[in-house]
């Protein structure tokens, strides 16, 4: 087949245009699609897009239950092996190719359909993190207040709220006879309890009751949607006003905007640690999460290295199609390396720096209340409007610490908000090109107006069920069944050795030492963890639960419907593009495990010689062949 040029292009890729858009500039290596403005746009978006809410409300807990400190150390070496592996392919994949999570699947049309279920999860997923910066936002707002209002039983509360323990009954000593009677008959005649006797009433604590019965409005479970809490729906609302002023200019103004979102938390967590390392107590609560309180003996648990690997895994945002989205925008000669293990090391260092700061006020809690540090330890929703909250409320000025702690969790939770839109944005920009160019503001806006609306069922009374059931289901078994296919369909059908030299075309030739941990990883150790936590996690399933409240039978059968939603487009676009090769069976199988003919760099100045037979579908719509199969041929 005759080459053709293609026209209108300059050095190193740049096209003169007559439209521009508001995702490029003229300094950009792609004009196209458009580039970050610097690098440390594109780190920090990074940094935020990994460093989310699980730093702060899960992994503290996580270390506490696994053996305190010792956990770092099945922590760090599944970091090494399952997390920085698949985080650098990701990147380098986006890079090298300029495309989203579903486009850049020409390497591998036959899998085409992870990219979709990667995508179609993190919409999924975009509904209900949005509900919980509402849940921050609303908590916010409540701390512009002289006295917090989850500090006391105020009105709202009931018969069962109460600051402290209220003891029931317990064993006392009456002419030398041991009784049991309960508390006020006790104290009515000045007997004392026998320690390790005394039983205590079923007491909630003002801050969970301020959560169940105002923040939520709470009904008693799935079946009971009951009406849209309006605060909470205004609080959804701003938050994807905020998303989506921050996106009208795509990376361009996303990546200012993370200077501040992603920078700050770390401002806030350094302010609460120094606040909690000056409070009584925090010495028995940092002891518990990382202190004396170490089990070494717990490294010997399975339990506990799945714990690890999980959290690696979800931490680093992995399999979401995030990563590929934010690195289609690098520069094609970037360091993705160096970003890679940057990122990566960024955020486990902020977990467990976030582990300090979260335990030191709750062992003063611990303090104040007269509880052991294991009572008032928790995780997830519990931790971020529970726990903590109380514990902010025993402080001096608690309006201020409340108001810093919320803020940080409304900024950690934008962050990685940001990059997930901008995931869905950059799907559609790759399909849709020209639209974007035209109306990339009105198609931001739409996008977030949708998934507003979809968002409304989360703030309902029940809407806390809907938020947990999505989560379950959505964040769970989908993405690893993603991350899995992924890994396998580049190293064992792309080939990992082709791989390694596409990623050798961006950061230079690299010798076999440097490729040799890669190797180990990409091609063993890293597929053979994601599929056993895969498989670990389907074996250990268990029916969704929010607290005591079981979900009912239907409300299960839609969170299947959800995941089968998510990861049916796998066999489904592999059976269409089957279906659309030609040849008999093998043929075609085989026709769709190769790379498409205009898979590759995007610029025609990055290809060489490797690459030199791509065609550009969007640039010689005059030369084109549309195929059935979706490839593109040039005429002769």
């Amino acid at each position: 087949m005759g080459m053709l040029s293609l026209p209108g292009f300059l050095s190193c890729g740049k096209k003169k245009v007559a439209e521009k858009d508001g995702h490029a500039s003229s300094s950009d290596e792609n004009q196209e699609r458009g580039n970050w403005a610097n690098k440390s746009d594109y780190l920090l978006s990074m940094v935020g897009y990994a460093v989310g809410l699980g730093n702060v409300w899960r992994f503290p807990y996580l270390t506490y239950q696994n053996g305190g400190g010792a956990f770092l150390i099945p922590y760090t070496v599944m970091l090494a092996l399952a997390g920085l592996p698949l985080f650098f392919m990701e990147c380098s994949l986006g890079q090298f190719a300029s495309l989203g999570p579903i486009s850049v699947w020409r390497i591998l049309p036959l899998f085409q359909g992870v990219g979709i279920t990667m995508v179609i999860i993190s919409t999924f997923v975009s509904i209900y993190y949005n509900v919980i910066i509402a849940y921050a936002l609303y908590y916010l707002f409540a701390s512009f207040q002289k006295v917090l209002p989850w500090s006391d039983c105020f009105f709202w509360a009931d018969e069962f709220c109460s600051k402290t323990k209220i003891v029931s009954d317990c064993n006392a000593t009456l002419n030398g006879e041991i009784i049991h009677a309960n508390y006020s008959y006790i104290t009515s005649n000045n007997l004392t309890c026998i320690n390790d006797t005394i039983t205590y009433k079923p007491v909630q604590f003002p801050s969970e009751q301020y959560w169940n019965k105002v923040a939520l409005q709470r009904s008693s479970g799935l079946d009971e949607t009951g009406h849209i809490v309006w605060y909470l729906a205004l609080c959804l609302l701003l938050s994807w006003m905020i998303v989506g002023a921050a996106l009208f200019k795509g990376i361009k103004s996303s990546g200012k905007v993370v200077y501040f979102t992603a920078l700050f938390p770390y401002v806030i967590l350094l302010i609460l640690l120094v606040r909690g390392a000056t409070l009584e107590g925090a010495r028995d609560g940092i002891e518990y999460y990382i202190g004396k309180q170490s089990n070494i003996t717990k490294l010997m648990e399975a339990e506990v290295w799945k714990d690890a690997a999980t959290q690696i895994f979800y931490s680093l945002s992995v399999a979401w199609g995030g990563l590929v989205a934010l690195s289609s925008y690098n520069k094609f000669h970037n360091n993705c390396y160096s970003d890679a293990i940057i990122v990566c090391v960024t955020n486990c260092l902020t977990s467990v720096f976030a582990g300090f700061a979260i335990f030191s006020i709750l062992g003063h809690m611990a303090f104040v209340s007269e509880r052991p540090v294991s009572e008032v330890v928790d995780s997830g929703f519990d931790l971020a409007f529970v726990a903590y909250p109380e514990a902010l409320s025993k402080l001096p000025v608690a309006p201020l610490w409340s108001f810093l702690f919320f803020f940080m969790l409304l900024l950690l939770g934008l962050d990685s908000q940001f990059a997930t839109i901008e995931t869905l944005t950059t799907t559609i920009q790759d399909i849709y090109p020209k639209l974007m160019k035209k109306l990339r503001i009105p198609v931001t806006l739409g996008v977030c107006i949708l998934l507003f609306f979809l968002g409304l069922v989360c703030v309902t009374q029940a809407g806390i069920y809907w938020v947990n059931l999505i989560d379950h289901f959505c964040a769970g078994w989908g993405i690893l069944i993603a991350a899995v296919l992924e890994i396998i369909g580049i190293i064992y059908i792309y080939g990992g050795n082709r791989f390694i030299e596409d990623v050798e075309m961006m950061i230079g030739k690299k010798n076999c030492l440097f490729w040799l941990w890669w190797r180990v990883c990409w091609f063993f150790v890293t597929p053979v963890l994601l599929t056993a936590i895969l498989v670990w996690s389907l074996v250990t399933f268990s029916t969704p639960s929010y607290g005591s409240v079981l979900y009912p039978t239907w409300g299960t059968a839609v969170g299947w419907c959800m995941i089968i939603f998510c990861v049916i487009w796998i066999p489904i676009v592999a059976i269409v593009k089957i279906v659309r090769a030609e040849g008999n069976l093998c043929q075609r199988i085989a026709s769709c495990c190769r790379p498409a003919t205009n898979w590759g760099p995007y610029l025609e100045c990055h290809r060489g010689e490797r690459y030199s037979h791509i065609v550009d579908p969007q640039k010689e719509k005059e030369h084109e062949i549309p195929t059935v199969s979706g490839f593109v041929y040039k005429r002769e």
